[in-house]
């Protein structure tokens, strides 16, 4: 079997070592060369993949025709976004791709529109039957605090966060119970807890677009899936155990009946294909509410590969035609602990691994 080229796309990331090895570790021994891109020039994927490229951001004009060029160079067969930016423009631009034999594993982008914006995904889930929090849109301050009552503020925290944004940028708990001196002396100063004074002073009268939503107090899941046009293939949940920057860095494969049944609705509806996720948080009840979807490869996906269900090279297979799995014998319980690790680098290779 030939060496299959893979391009994939934010090779900065900080899922990008787990994208790269479950692409080398794949179940069917099959040679891969990761072609690796980043808007950025001095990220690890420019030293763990057997090629780099700079390429502008995906906003930029000459994002698609660099990508297009890099793509004939290393005769790229298949592509796997990580980028959320880059997401609707790279399922716009599909046929120019295909034209060149290369397939991007990425959904409609319609679908990709819905996924991302979080109000409008409560929409759909909530039509699917799929918990989700009590929340509301607002860009009044006057709205916003009319709403946050209405949630049980002050005696209870409520969140507010933009409908589109991805790695917990403009996410924020308002609770009055906080200590703010503990706070300043404890913490580092990424605390999402906020004081509504405090937002108020940030925000001002009027705003673009903010979700006011329900507090979920319980344990928070991401969910890992590999599906066609909604129909899943396999579906991993995941315990968050241990978060920091919004990153899981202890995570346990976890068999939630009600979380696999929510996922695998919200999947056909939305008619997401390929590597995607959703996130549930659980409420003072116990019951899974879906906040979030990520409609691409996600962060810690590689605790599914550990776990015995490569979703990352089962997208891969897909893009080619072929199909993926069997996913029959999941390690159930299999952990991710993670670790800041990194690469010492000499004259442009690496020298030590830490």
């Amino acid at each position: 079997m030939d060496t299959l080229k893979v391009l994939v796309t934010g090779a900065g990331a900080p899922g990008l070592p787990g994208t790269v090895y479950s692409l080398k570790n794949n179940p069917d021994n099959r040679s891969i060369d990761v072609v690796g891109v980043d808007a950025r020039s001095e990220v690890i994927g420019k030293y763990i993949c057997e090629r780099f490229y700079k390429v502008p951001y995906a906003h930029e004009d000459e994002f698609i025709p660099e990508l297009l060029e890099i793509c004939r160079k290393e005769k790229v067969r298949v592509i796997l976004p990580q980028v959320t930016k880059e997401l609707g423009k790279l399922a716009q631009s599909r046929r120019a791709f295909l034209d060149e034999g290369v397939v991007i594993a990425v959904s409609d982008r319609r679908a990709i529109e819905i996924a991302n914006n979080k109000y409008e995904l409560s929409l759909v889930a909530e039509k699917a039957g799929v918990p989700i929090p009590e929340l509301y849109k607002v860009k009044r301050w006057s709205d916003l605090e009319e709403k946050a009552v209405k949630l049980g503020y002050p005696e209870k925290p409520v969140v507010v966060k933009p409908p589109v944004s991805s790695g917990m940028r403009g996410l924020r708990i308002i609770s009055e119970e906080i200590d703010l001196k503990r706070l300043y002396f404890e913490n580092k100063p990424t605390s999402l807890y906020i004081k509504l004074q405090s937002l108020y002073n940030i925000l001002g009268e009027r705003f673009p677009d903010l979700l006011v939503m329900e507090y979920l107090p319980g344990p928070e899941y991401t969910v890992d899936i590999l599906a066609w046009k909604g129909e899943p293939y396999v579906v991993i949940p995941r315990k968050r155990i241990e978060i920091k920057c919004g990153i899981t860095f202890i995570g346990v494969a976890e068999k939630n009946e009600d979380i696999i049944e929510y996922s695998r609705k919200l999947a056909k509806a939305l008619g997401l294909s390929y590597a995607f996720g959703f996130q549930f948080r659980m409420d003072e009840d116990g019951v899974p509410k879906v906040i979030e979807c990520n409609p691409r490869i996600q962060g810690t996906m590689v605790l599914s590969t550990i776990a015995g269900a490569n979703i990352i090279y089962g997208a891969v297979k897909l893009a080619l035609g072929e199909t993926p799995g069997p996913f029959s014998s999941i390690r159930w319980g299999a952990k991710l602990v993670r670790y800041w690790g990194g690469v010492g680098v000499y004259s442009g290779k690496i020298i030590a691994r830490i």
